[in-house]
């Protein structure tokens, strides 16, 4: 084995190949988080997913994502005034990367979820909210935000949204 866990002798232009997901190739999916705008018109969101599927569902018939191995990487696109709904990752810490737009980043306390401390990122600010502590955003600019998600974990578990969000109790299905 060589570094990185790749066999000697191995293809290298098959492993290359394999290792790259094409911005052309890749869609906007409104349906994966449609369930939350069932709380409101501004919890719709898209999410691009790059490697793995994040904390959105199964997505594992979508040929077009990379495997993940110990992350996930997706874009999210946040129309101007949406707001992504107070929630929790309990696995993994989650980190945003904004590339377009102006994201207002709010993490509530875990015992009390009232108390609160925001911020504003905008081009090439990134934040990482540690696993546990609940998060919201809400896109404060005139444009559609959008940034990169990375969840630490290959396969995170789906997050759970605490009784002060707006979506606690509104189910997937």
């Amino acid at each position: 084995m060589a570094a990185g866990g790749v066999s000697a002798g191995v293809d290298l232009e098959q492993l290359i190949d394999s290792c790259i997901a094409a911005r052309e190739s890749r869609r906007e999916d409104w349906d994966t988080l449609a369930f939350q705008a069932k709380a409101g018109d501004q919890f719709r969101r898209a999410q691009i997913r790059y490697i793995g599927s994040g904390a959105t569902g199964n997505h594992e018939d979508d040929r077009r994502i990379l495997p993940a191995e110990h992350f996930t990487f997706s874009n999210m696109r946040l129309p101007a005034g949406a707001v992504g709904p107070e929630h929790t990752h309990h696995d993994a810490e989650e980190v945003f990367f904004v590339l377009e737009g102006t994201l207002e980043v709010t993490v509530h306390d875990p015992e009390d979820g009232t108390r609160t401390a925001s911020r504003t990122l905008g081009y090439r600010d990134l934040i990482r909210v540690p696993a546990g502590v609940p998060r919201s955003l809400r896109n404060v600019g005139d444009d559609d935000a959008l940034f990169c998600v990375i969840i630490g974990a290959a396969k995170p578990q789906l997050p759970t949204y605490p009784p002060t969000s707006a979506v606690h109790g509104i189910t997937r299905d």
